[in-house]
């Protein structure tokens, strides 16, 4: 089988982005992607859209606040961006710790995926910590929630905030199977210090197992920070994937 092309989570370079996004696109493309998730992309939509176009990266998803917001500004800006994927990347985590409020959370998200869906788009919701470490109903907190969701939301598992979060990735993404369409692909000592992120391939995840569980799931490359120069860490990773037999 396959598997999707790598993308890289925008964010990862945001401070590139924020100086120069033309040249923050080119080096992306440079290091090998082809394709990127955007963020903050509804107010940026201009300035991406030329970055995109200029390095020839096109984007495979992208994160916007979803719940609580108007979704019409953010449909119509990935509409105009050629997104076809909007992942919700994260609701507070004082609303994961009752099963009324995970329920909750699931049903304003569904209702937001039938809005979605009249333009031709699919919604998600991105995991951190938090979500594995709460448990209600006899599981974690993002499991019942995934109990609740209709089968057109799907999931962006964050495999190493999994991790964080005291579950196992590889049996998270295995439970979830189809559901899952994007990962993100993330190392490090596995735990809450954004600045102990690494290159893939050079931490205590167990990348190759992560990649093996999720074989259809297009795999984004991110680091929250990293103690270094970002995009080197980023050749790094694309080049151990690459040797591991993912394709760019």
């Amino acid at each position: 089988m396959s598997t999707p092309p790598l993308s890289v989570q925008l964010y990862t370079v945001r401070d590139a982005v924020t100086a120069d996004a033309d040249a923050a696109f080119t080096r992306l493309a440079e290091i090998g992607f082809r394709s990127v998730e955007l963020y903050d992309f509804v107010d940026r939509a201009a300035q991406y859209k030329s970055a995109l176009s200029a390095s020839g990266l096109t984007p495979s998803s992208a994160h916007a606040s979803l719940l609580g917001k108007d979704v019409v500004p953010v449909f119509e800006a990935a509409k105009s961006l050629g997104i076809r994927t909007v992942i919700d990347p994260m609701v507070e985590a004082s609303r994961w710790e009752k099963s009324d409020d995970v329920v909750a959370i699931a049903d304003e998200l569904n209702g937001i995926a039938a809005i979605a869906a009249d333009l031709d788009l699919t919604v998600g919701y991105h995991n951190h910590w938090w979500e594995l470490a709460s448990a209600v109903d006899g599981t974690n907190a993002l499991e019942a929630f995934a109990d609740n969701l209709d089968p057109s939301v799907i999931l962006e598992i964050d495999t190493y905030w999994s991790a964080v979060g005291g579950v196992d990735p590889v049996g998270l993404l295995e439970r979830q199977g189809d559901r899952v369409r994007f990962i993100h692909v993330k190392d490090g000592d596995i735990s809450r210090d954004n600045t102990k992120q690494v290159a893939v391939g050079s931490g205590r995840m167990p990348v190759l197992d992560i990649l093996a569980a999720a074989p259809s799931a297009t795999r984004v490359v991110e680091l929250d920070d990293f103690a270094g120069d970002v995009f080197d860490a980023l050749a790094d990773s694309v080049a151990f994937l690459i040797a591991n037999g993912e394709s760019l």
